[in-house]
């Protein structure tokens, strides 16, 4: 009999487990300063919640089977379909915006990975019912006081932003757009995890030519403003929209914290507005947490839209 767990889980001794509670502990009182409240939901939910809204690389990661009564189910990958379905249920009876956090245990059946097994798991703070930047900034502002409590400053870590409304232009200008927008963005996410001649075989295989690959490229390269508004329409909605959460970030103090990245992509076919990553300034480590605006979940699952941000760190 083997005594250690199954692979990508772990086991939390005593001393592990003073350390676990120690950083959730962290989470909870971050969270609650900013007035978000906290929820659960079942790790186990329907198949059908991820196989139809979460995006084909989360399909292809699910932990799924058939129950005894022929139902198929999956351990949850992540919360955000969890919470729209809980969202839905309090339709028309909850006050807006919600300010909900959690700290679900999730399962993805994938390579381990350095930080990241298969059992994982991560702090969810999220808003809905804001449709401006507002909500996008104040999570941005939660997660640096998060990092200053544990004892991290802007010059441990980077917090990289740049909008899915970037990306969205710039297939929009090639005539990339529907399941080959969605299967675009999830080859993109990967272009600095997978070497070039990868990526560009995988958008190949997606119909796209050398030049619009080249010109995602040059796009995804720029990480500055300026030159972002040189690249992209005179009315870019993707410019101005970042131009204005940059300004907030700048009136919460958190300007040192933040810089614009081009690259930044986040994978899931949901995600509509502004993304962003926390990483290392030593760039030694893969991406620390995340957060995307994914304004439309609630629409593709009921038949109104309800605007939604998060914030993931794992």
């Amino acid at each position: 009999m083997k005594l250690s767990p199954p692979r990508g889980t772990r086991d939390f001794f005593p001393d592990d487990f003073r350390l676990r509670n120690w950083l959730f502990n962290h989470f909870r009182h971050v969270s609650k300063s900013f007035a978000f409240e906290e929820y659960d939901a079942p790790v186990v939910e329907s198949e059908e919640l991820y196989v139809r809204k979460a995006g084909e690389q989360i399909v292809d990661e699910l932990y799924a089977f058939e129950d005894k009564g022929g139902r198929r189910l999956a351990l949850r990958p992540e919360m955000t379909p969890s919470l729209a379905r809980l969202i839905l249920q309090k339709a028309g009876s909850i006050a807006l915006p919600v300010k909900w956090f959690s700290i679900p245990q999730c399962w993805r059946y994938e390579r381990t990975q350095r930080g990241r097994g298969r059992e994982h798991y991560q702090w969810n703070v999220d808003i809905w019912g804001m449709e401006g930047v507002e909500a996008d900034a104040e999570l941005l502002s939660v997660l640096v006081h998060f990092f200053n409590s544990v004892g991290l400053g802007s010059d441990d870590l980077v917090i990289r932003i740049s909008s899915r409304k970037v990306l969205e232009e710039v297939l929009g200008s090639l005539g990339i757009e529907g399941e080959t927008f969605a299967q675009t963005c999830v080859t993109v996410d990967k272009m600095n995890k997978l070497p070039a001649h990868v990526i560009e075989a995988q958008l190949g295989d997606l119909g796209l030519s050398s030049d619009a690959i080249s010109t995602i490229r040059s796009v995804l390269a720029i990480t500055d403003l300026a030159s972002l508004e040189s690249a992209l329409a005179s009315n870019s909605e993707a410019v101005v929209e970042l131009q204005s959460l940059f300004a907030l970030c700048d009136s919460y103090g958190i300007s040192d914290w933040v810089s614009f990245d081009a690259s930044v992509v986040r994978g899931l076919a949901y995600y509509t507005g502004p993304v962003f990553e926390a990483h290392d300034r030593a760039g030694i480590l893969r991406a620390i947490c995340g957060g995307e605006r994914y304004d439309k979940l609630i629409g593709s699952l009921d038949k109104k839209d309800l605007p939604a941000t998060d914030l993931t760190l794992l």
